[in-house]
């Protein structure tokens, strides 16, 4: 009896919260219902919802990064140059990683400032639907990559996805665009790497040829003409050469 006695509070509770979750069940499923609120032109995003489309825009930040904008050639370019130079790891992958994104918002800005007051800004005051912001954003990025994409390279996969052709520019398909973008600043990057080993493989070959003249079989020619090639890119100010010349072929 004692026993039965110590444990009857127990089992009241267990008996109460059998009861009130027998009451408190629901008979169905719990319905989720999503307020995207009014504007003139259509549903509005919520706080929440535009927090989770921001999280998803800065998700897929590095890959727009790099195939949309001129961080690709900006970065092959800067590695042929360290390459041509001979200096492994100076400067390091930081460096030249730090230097391609600063050059690549430097070019890219006007770019930016047209998506803020085009579509961000409408967008933050809610005039805009999320269709409309998504057309408004990918439409300067085509402009640009137009601009700077050959025919070839985009009647190629045009040719490879089987689509008709387009009437207009604008009339491109962002998958057809992207990719002979991309192959575009690649070309043109291998082509300004090539431009820059002339010089530097000139002063190898010297090199090279002077201390086989001289019998100094054993001595590497690269520890030799390091010096050289450094002198030689510092003489003509080959970061202002190069930089320049990088920046002025997307903004000339």
């Amino acid at each position: 009896m004692k026993r039965f006695l110590r444990f009857l509070p127990l089992f009241l509770l267990l008996a109460a919260g059998v009861a009130l979750q027998a009451q408190a069940a629901p008979s169905g499923l719990p319905s989720v219902t999503i307020d995207f609120g009014k504007t003139p032109q259509g549903p509005a995003l919520s706080s929440t919802m535009q927090a989770v489309l921001l999280l998803t825009v800065l998700t897929l930040a590095p890959t727009i990064l790099v195939t949309t904008t001129c961080f690709t050639r900006m970065i092959v370019v800067l590695g042929f140059l360290r390459q041509g130079l001979g200096t492994q790891q100076t400067p390091s992958n930081q460096v030249m990683l730090s230097l391609a994104l600063v050059l690549t918002f430097f070019v890219m800005a006007p770019v930016g400032r047209e998506i803020n007051q085009t579509v961000l800004m409408p967008l933050n005051r809610s005039e805009l639907t999320v269709d409309q912001a998504m057309a408004r954003t990918a439409a300067p990025l085509k402009v640009f990559m137009l601009k700077h994409t050959r025919k070839k390279d985009i009647q190629l996969f045009l040719s490879i996805a089987k689509a008709p052709a387009p009437q207009t520019k604008a009339d491109v398909p962002l998958e057809v665009l992207v990719p002979a973008f991309l192959i575009s600043e690649l070309k043109t990057s291998f082509e300004i790497g090539f431009m820059i080993f002339l010089p530097f493989l000139i002063v190898d070959m010297v090199v090279a040829s002077i201390l086989l003249s001289m019998g100094m079989m054993m001595l590497p020619p690269v520890v030799i003409a390091l010096p050289f090639k450094l002198l030689l890119f510092v003489m003509v100010d080959g970061w202002y050469l190069i930089i320049g010349s990088l920046v002025r072929g997307y903004t000339g």
